[in-house]
């Protein structure tokens, strides 16, 4: 019976990592002396945006250049529809794709960080064709690139890309949106309008200073 588990976890790993190479994500960390910082979210979530504007984005600002930053998103794979099923519906799954895409063709964080939290700032309307336009020209990105990668190979590389960000979140034991992970390890919890399980604190000032504190390791 171990053996058998063991065996299933394996193919599990196996198969997330096989689906994270062909979506073009890489979740390993390490190599290049930045601390590993990883936001998960749903992108129609209002505790994303409270998380993303109150903790994130303020702490950026300081210490980008110590972090390696990574956006994940939380939801679950299907064998019904599009093979992917959202808390918010499939508006939200549509939005996590294109934030996905955002991050894909612009690396980086200043740019698709900022086009996904100008997009979470009224995540009400996403994914209405004229926010998404207003953000991308706010942060300088193609709309018609984003675009088409929503739609490369009838949408099955978008949708690929999104599994294995959900496989992603759920083998680092997340299910909550927003929780922020520093480290690898749950930093903070942003959901129901409160923040929790914020050992270190949850304000930008506490969050930096851990990211100070912990890059001296990763030189």
């Amino acid at each position: 019976m171990v053996f058998t588990a063991f065996l299933l976890f394996v193919t599990f790993v196996i198969v997330q990592a096989a689906l994270a190479d062909d979506a073009g994500i890489d979740y390993g960390y390490g190599g290049n002396g930045k601390v590993p910082l990883e936001a998960h979210i749903m992108s129609k979530c209002p505790d994303a945006r409270d998380c993303l504007h109150d903790l994130i984005l303020p702490a950026m600002q300081q210490v980008s250049d110590k972090v390696d930053f990574q956006l994940s998103y939380i939801g679950n794979t299907t064998d019904h529809d599009d093979g992917v099923l959202c808390k918010h519906g499939p508006e939200e799954c549509l939005g996590n794709i294109i934030e996905l895409c955002a991050a894909q063709l612009y690396p980086d964080p200043k740019i698709y960080l900022g086009f996904t939290m100008c997009l979470t700032r009224e995540y009400e309307k996403i994914p209405e064709r004229a926010l998404l336009e207003d953000c991308a020209l706010e942060h300088g990105m193609d709309f018609d690139k984003v675009n088409a990668c929503t739609t490369d190979e009838d949408g099955q590389l978008a949708v690929d890309r999104l599994k294995a960000s959900f496989n992603h979140s759920a083998s680092v034991g997340v299910t909550k949106s927003c929780t922020v992970r520093l480290d690898n390890k749950i930093r903070c919890i942003r959901d129901g309008g409160k923040w929790y399980d914020c050992d270190g604190g949850s304000s930008p000032a506490e969050l930096v200073q851990e990211i100070n504190d912990l890059s001296a390791s990763y030189l």
